[in-house]
Parts: structure tokens; C-alpha cells; sequence
């Protein structure tokens, strides 16, 4: 739930934890925890998703992936956001931003070695 008093304490939180805990999880999977802990946050009244994707490929890009774009529908993303955080966690939603990446590299012909066997 947004609480907007809230919101500095909880970015705060959030770079905290991507500059100490976060750096041990595999690129991929801090660039979704952080896209999706970010759109929890919501600290804007726009563009929130642009740049939670932003975020996400920040991460990918500093340790040579591709950007990661979205084959499906955002609603669909956002519906994996808000089960996962109702589930209390954030596993289907990592799941998918990995399939998504190595789909991202099938198609600009990368190869891709099974990511989601190695992060997963």
C-alpha cells in the first residue's frame, strides 16, 4: 500500500539495501527486486514504471547484459507484482524478469546459457 509519508524512509531503505545486501544477488535478480520494491514504493505520481525499468536495466547493463525490454503487456507485470508481494514474496516476479532478459537476448542473438537455471 503507497503511504506517502512514508516514502523517504522507504527509499532510503531501499538504496540502503542495494548498497550492502543486494550486492551479493546475481544482477539479474537485484535488477528485479529493485523494479519491483520501487513501484511498491511509488514515490512519484508518474513514471514510476519508466523508471523502475530504468532501475532494472541499470543493473543488467552494469554487468554486461543487454537492456531488458517487455515483450508483455504491463498490466500483466504489475498483476506478477502485486501476487508476489500478496504471496510475501517476490519469486514469480524474478522469474519472469529473467525469462524476460533471456528472451531479450534470444532475440537480438545473444546466447544465452540458461539464466534462469543459474540464478533460479
Amino acid at each position: 500500500m503507497r503511504t506517502p509519508f512514508k516514502i523517504q524512509e522507504q527509499m532510503n531503505a531501499l538504496m540502503s539495501w542495494n548498497g550492502r545486501e543486494a550486492q551479493a544477488l546475481h544482477p539479474i535478480v537485484r535488477g528485479a527486486l529493485l523494479h519491483a520494491i520501487f513501484i511498491g514504493i511509488h514515490p512519484f505520481i508518474d513514471g514510476n514504471g519508466r523508471t523502475s525499468r530504468l532501475l532494472l536495466n541499470l543493473e543488467l547493463m552494469k554487468f554486461g547484459y543487454e537492456h531488458y525490454f517487455s515483450n508483455r503487456k504491463s498490466i500483466g507485470v504489475l498483476r506478477c507484482i502485486r501476487q508476489s508481494t500478496y504471496d510475501r514474496g517476490l519469486g514469480k516476479f524474478v522469474e519472469l524478469v529473467v525469462k524476460e532478459v533471456e528472451a531479450s537476448l534470444d532475440y537480438i542473438g545473444v546466447p544465452c546459457e540458461n539464466a534462469l537455471i543459474q540464478v533460479m
